[in-house]
């Protein structure tokens, strides 16, 4: 699997596509756009790329990032017109649009979670979770947790809030549980997940392999810039220069080391050996094509999150919202394997 040589082509010809656009903004007024970002989130490390680089000022771009305190205060931020655009997931966005407030996606990362658990925990497989302590970070209707719930359910025939002692906590404190032997296993974010992993513990299961037994054998995206659709149809042009400007900045970070120096206080890393695991991590989750068979497998992600989330998660649309991708901008086609 030649991952990194097929990052780093992609990157090329991204990083060759892209760059197109920034010469047309070279005497124009910088347009005003906010970004809405997690105070301590992933996003910061391309944003403080396109900062450091300008890739977005050399697209006319006057670019402000806002920090916010948490996932929900992003989605209300864009909701009262605090900001013009936050990273969130397409669940949130079709939900939206089922009930007439068009909000729509673009992907920024297929970057995924796993289930950690310790080398001695004696936990080799799913069905060994049995009335173990299972820490899921955030909250009952987080996506992953229930795509694990809907994989055991589909390959044991269990219900996992049964089947497991279910603990639910922010992801660094899981991280702590975990260590601590407070938890069995835990299931989390992939930056948190690289953490402990570092520390010692293994994937027991990770996302790919979750999808993999629900029938979905390709990568999709999980969080997107996301922006309202009224909004970017009178700013399509900004909106379009910004997403050249991410994508960019994300062939940059796929295709060489040096720029990761620039980024690394951002990633408050703990030692060289987490760095470069959030580095590679980083990396895969890079989305470099779509295609018609990438959104069909996003809506049959939709169907199964929507069975076992029910409306609480997805609202009264049990398919995902006509519109939840923007169609003004796409990446390039994947190419046959």
């Amino acid at each position: 699997m030649h991952t990194s040589l097929l990052l780093r082509a992609s990157s090329a010809l991204l990083l060759s596509l892209l760059t197109l656009s920034a010469h047309c903004a070279a005497d124009k007024p910088l347009t005003p756009l906010r970004v809405g970002v997690l105070e301590f989130g992933t996003v910061n490390w391309e944003l403080e790329l396109i900062q450091s680089r300008e890739l977005a000022k050399k697209r006319g771009l006057d670019l402000k990032v806002i920090p916010l305190a948490s996932g929900d205060a992003s989605t209300i931020a864009l909701q009262g017109g605090a900001v013009d655009m936050v990273v969130t997931d397409w669940i949130w966005v079709s939900r939206q649009r089922a009930e007439s407030n068009l909000y729509t996606f673009v992907p920024f990362s297929n970057a995924v979670g796993a289930v950690m658990v310790k080398a001695d925990s004696g936990i080799r497989q799913v069905a060994d979770l049995k009335d173990k302590k299972l820490g899921v970070a955030g909250g009952p209707s987080d996506k992953t947790w229930l795509l694990l719930r809907a994989y055991a359910q589909r390959q044991l025939g269990v219900d996992l809030t049964q089947f497991t002692q279910p603990t639910y906590a922010a992801p660094p404190l899981l991280n702590e549980l975990a260590l601590r032997g407070q938890v069995d296993a835990a299931l989390n974010h992939w930056n948190y997940a690289a953490r402990l992993e570092v520390l010692g513990l293994h994937a027991l299961i990770d996302v790919p392999q979750i999808l993999k037994g629900l029938g979905i054998d390709k990568p999709i995206p999980l969080l997107g810039w996301v922006f309202r659709e009224d909004w970017a149809a009178a700013n399509s042009t900004a909106v379009k220069n910004f997403m050249a400007a991410s994508y960019e900045a994300k062939a940059i970070l796929a295709g060489s080391d040096a720029p990761w120096d620039l980024i690394r206080p951002k990633m408050r890393v703990e030692n060289d050996a987490v760095f470069k695991l959030l580095r590679a991590n980083f990396r895969a989750g890079i989305p470099t094509c779509a295609d018609q068979d990438s959104m069909s497998t996003v809506s049959a992600t939709f169907k199964i999150l929507a069975a076992t989330g029910g409306e609480k998660l997805v609202g009264k649309s049990k398919t995902l919202s006509a519109g939840t991708f923007w169609p003004a901008y796409t990446l390039p086609a994947c190419k046959a394997s």
